[in-house]
């Protein structure tokens, strides 16, 4: 097989990429074989790499078998094709965790522009956020706590015991209220202390520590 035919999953900067976050936990999961292409962002859309590789110039960007995916929610489905459990047995439950992956996929758009993902971050609090920065994360703190009280049973992710597209998509979100040392009602404390302890996203985190100073963004560095 060629380079150009080779399995691979395109990623931006792990310490920054929320959304190759999304498609590499998929794919793990998924335990499909590719192996990780990693482009360092540089910021404003100037990655040019990604646009030559990337049919939508973004990351994540999947070539698997002859499919090409691209955006994170396509990876998530076609990974599911490889392991159903990514989405939840049951129609009532599969519905329901739909629609959270699509909330997750197209809204939010003040949470991500106050609080970037930052993995190298100190945890601390930014010194002040507007309102509709602050009606995000009630959003997604009461979309948590919903969906555990009616389908997490013994937990303890959203759907119960499988990590689910849903927890894949709001997983960045996870670690961006751990870098901005965000409040959260106990039950959606409860589960984002779930989430950072799984061992992908421990391995992640670990990568993105090993990645070279040079790749760090200002922008992101300075945010206070």
């Amino acid at each position: 097989m060629s380079e150009s035919q080779a399995n691979r999953l395109v990623i931006g900067t792990r310490r920054y990429s929320s959304w190759s976050l999304r498609g590499w936990l998929a794919v793990r999961i998924a335990g499909l074989d590719v192996v990780d292409v990693v482009i360092p962002l540089r910021g404003g859309g100037q990655t040019t790499e990604i646009h030559a590789i990337s049919p939508n110039g973004l990351v994540p960007y999947l070539e698997h078998d002859g499919a090409r995916v691209w955006e994170s929610l396509a990876i998530c489905d076609y990974c599911a094709e490889f392991a159903p459990s990514l989405w939840p047995a049951g129609r009532i439950e599969r519905a329901h965790a739909r629609s959270m992956a699509s909330e997750m996929h197209g809204g939010f758009r003040a949470l991500r522009q106050a609080l970037p993902m930052n993995l190298g971050r100190i945890a601390r609090a930014r010194a002040a956020l507007d309102d509709e920065t602050l009606k995000d994360i009630r959003r997604v703190d009461d979309m948590w706590r919903t969906a555990r009280q009616e389908f997490g049973g013994s937990g303890p992710y959203l759907f119960g015991a499988e990590f689910t597209v849903p927890d894949i998509m709001f997983a960045p979100v996870v670690t961006r209220f751990d870098s901005y040392a965000v409040p959260l009602s106990p039950e959606a404390a409860e589960y984002a202390a779930a989430v950072l302890a799984h061992p992908l996203m421990r391995e992640w985190q670990s990568l993105a520590a090993a990645e070279p100073t040079a790749w760090r963004l200002a922008h992101y560095e300075s945010l206070e």
